[in-house]
Formats: structure tokens, sequence, C-alpha cells
């Protein structure tokens, strides 16, 4: 697979990488870890330099981050409430957590994107809630462009230093994916384990 995304970044440069930060972002078949890096390498000594494959990589994927929002949006939460009522248990939401999740994003949206973009494999996702829950265009468009640069620049960066050494960056990223990917499945048991739907009369209560 590296080999392939190394012919593709010699063959078409800039354009590229950012095609492939854009796959990535839309229907992740190749990791932004393997991606920059090889940018970062071939930016070395090839006629890219390191600033213009962090453009083009931050680009690729911010389009791609873009279309998921956007596909989001149109679709709306609203639409989701009969699958979220008949299928609350196995997702662990009813529409009360929604509801406070859109609130959530009114509040601190701008954080939550800008941190979820240098968080492997949430960075792929957070467009999607962000969409569904109508956050400002104009808010998602910064910080995701904020998170998304440092991300391609750390990756970009970091294969820039350490040469054709990728082993070095797996050693890092790879427990770090894992830790995540881990995090996020422990929290659902125990939101399985501990989730209860909710009444209005529950929620009056509370207010």
């Amino acid at each position: 697979m590296s080999e392939w995304v190394i012919r593709l970044i010699e063959q078409s440069g800039y354009l590229g990488v950012g095609f492939l930060m854009f796959l990535e972002t839309v229907f992740p078949p190749i990791p932004s870890e393997v991606i920059m890096p090889i940018a970062g390498v071939a930016a070395v000594d090839g006629p890219m330099t390191l600033g213009g494959v962090i453009a083009s990589g931050t680009t690729g994927a911010m389009l791609g981050n873009v279309f998921w929002y956007l596909v989001a949006r149109v679709i709306g939460v609203e639409r989701f409430r009969p699958f979220i009522e008949r299928h609350g248990r196995w997702l662990t939401l009813d529409w009360y957590d929604v509801i406070k999740a859109e609130k959530l994003f009114g509040r601190f949206g701008s954080i939550i994107v800008g941190i979820g973009r240098l968080l492997p494999t949430v960075r792929s996702v957070v467009s999607i809630p962000a969409g569904l829950l109508r956050m400002r265009l104009k808010t998602f468009l910064f910080w995701s462009s904020v998170g998304t640069a440092g991300w391609s620049s750390a990756l970009a960066i970091a294969g820039y230093v350490l040469g054709r050494q990728f082993g070095e960056i797996e050693t890092i990223l790879g427990p770090l994916s894992i830790a995540v990917m881990g995090s996020i499945v422990l929290a659902y048991i125990w939101r399985q384990l501990t989730w209860r739907k909710r009444h209005p009369a529950d929620e009056e209560a509370q207010d």
C-alpha cells in the first residue's frame, strides 16, 4: 500500500497529496499517518516543498471534511429521530441526549471540532455531528482548518525529519490510535451497562 502511495505522490506531486488526503477523509482506505509522512519524505530532495505538501494535504482533507459536513447538514438530525427512538438502546442515545449534544456544540463546538481534528479516528468523523447539529459553517471551517493543518503539519514534518524511517512514526502514532479506539469502545460498553431511556416526566422532574 505504501508503495502505491509513493508512486502516486511522485507522479502527481501536490495534486496527488491532496487527492489522497481527500480520499482518506471521505472513505479512509489509507490513513493520513501513511500519506503525509511519505509526502514529507518526498519534500526532502524532490520538486515539492514542505510548505506545499502541508498546504495540499490540508486542502484535500478540508474538502473531505466539508463534504461530510454538508451531507450531514442536508440530512439534518430531525430525520434521525424515528431511528433513534427505535434503536436508541444500541446507540445508547435518546432524543434528550441529542438535544444536550446540540446545546454542547452550540457552546463548545469550536473546541470539539478543533481538538477532534488532532485525534486519530475521531478526526475522520467529527464533521458528521457538526453538520447534523447545524454548527455554523464559518466556525466549522475555521476550527477544522486549524486542527487539520496542525495534524497534517505534524505528520509531514515527521516524515521530513525522519526520512524513510516510517517505523519511528508508527511507534508513536500506532499506540495512540489504539488508545483512542480503545477508549471509544470502553466508553460504549460503559454506556451500554448504565444507559436507560428517559421519558418526558424524567426531564421535567430534573428541570
